[in-house]
């Protein structure tokens, strides 16, 4: 375990922009208290890295200590274990089967959100189906690969795009395949269509193998989100509002050009796999400044599991049993909403 509280020299505005926000808007704790989080490597949960580079969970009162797992289903176990107090993970299948068997977890805070448009992630239809293929309702009977099988994202994702053509994922052949193989599947005939996200899907319609064919599937979809343990939330409400605080200001301190700032792109890079070249280069990723949990697209991710037959219970969750928004929102009315 590593605790990340150093602030990277950043230029005079930045540093005062900076500065203002690291003076706590509330009390520290005092004496205090460690926070132990898992997370798994990606930009949508940058703001944890921002958080605790730029010295907002210190100035909180909060010794916030920060370990990488390999996927969130170790991170779950964590949680139900009480080694770790936050998770930061994907909102997956096994995740809703587990809130329906009384699995004790919050989600806290939002991740990164799908982009509300322009998203880089998409279904690549093959080109040379284009003449034939001209709607969603036309890919009935055709094979779509999705990375990651029964209940993953990529198969919620092919799920609403077939859902704009009247279909559902019964209606069409899907096959799983690692991102990286879907082009060359493509390529090759052997699928019709792939959701794809980038690089991919624009390796694919550059080298004329596929051809767009639905986009902003998800718009604001919340994918990724900081999960507390039920310890964590019912028995440290005080810490993990301040946990939340932490996170929404540094939510604010990456919205615009400000997501690119070196100071940012210093945290960022000791956190994920990533060149300065390739974040610079990149899409940047959508975090809401005031932090709202989108309980409408939750509860829209749990009824088309459902419905696909993707989970192990019939009857809707209690959204009450699934995310508890009292954090961000007490986060919220510290801070006032965002201006920009």
């Amino acid at each position: 375990m590593r605790s990340f509280r150093s602030l990277a020299p950043i230029v005079l505005v930045l540093a005062l922009v900076g500065a203002a926000l690291a003076q706590a808007p509330v009390e520290p704790l005092s004496p205090r208290e460690s926070v132990r989080v898992a997370y798994v490597p990606i930009m949508k949960f940058a703001p944890l890295y921002v958080a605790a580079e730029r010295g907002l969970f210190d100035a909180l009162g909060l010794d916030v200590t920060i370990d990488r797992v390999a996927s969130g289903t170790e991170a779950i176990a964590f949680l139900e274990q009480g080694q770790i107090d936050v998770g930061g993970i994907a909102i997956v299948v096994s995740l809703w089967n587990g809130w329906n068997q009384g699995i004790d977890i919050r989600v806290i805070a939002p991740g990164g959100l799908e982009p509300f448009e322009g998203s880089p992630t998409k279904l690549m239809l093959r080109t040379d189906l284009a003449d034939t293929v001209t709607e969603i309702a036309d890919l009935r009977g055709r094979t779509v690969a999705v990375a990651g099988g029964p209940g993953s994202g990529g198969e919620y994702l092919a799920a609403k795009a077939l859902e704009r053509g009247g279909l559902t994922i019964r209606d069409v052949t899907l096959v799983n395949l690692g991102n990286a193989d879907i082009p060359a599947a493509l390529a090759g005939g052997s699928i019709d269509a792939g959701i794809l996200g980038s690089p991919y899907a624009d390796a694919v319609e550059a080298d004329g193998s596929g051809v767009p064919f639905a986009s902003d599937l998800t718009p604001g979809l919340m994918t990724v989100a900081f999960v507390g343990s039920g310890a964590f939330v019912t028995e440290r409400p005080e810490v993990a509002r301040r946990f939340a605080l932490a996170l929404m200001q540094a939510a604010r301190l990456m919205q615009g050009d400000a997501y690119l700032s070196d100071e940012n792109v210093a945290a960022y890079l000791g956190y994920v796999n990533a060149t300065e070249e390739a974040l610079r280069a990149g899409a940047p990723v959508v975090y809401d400044p005031d932090q709202a949990i989108p309980l409408d697209g939750l509860a829209d991710v749990e009824r088309t599991h459902r419905e696909n037959g993707r989970t192990a219970y019939e009857t809707p969750i209690d959204l009450a049993d699934v995310a508890d928004t009292s954090f961000v929102d007490w986060a919220r009315e510290v801070l006032g909403p965002w201006s920009e």
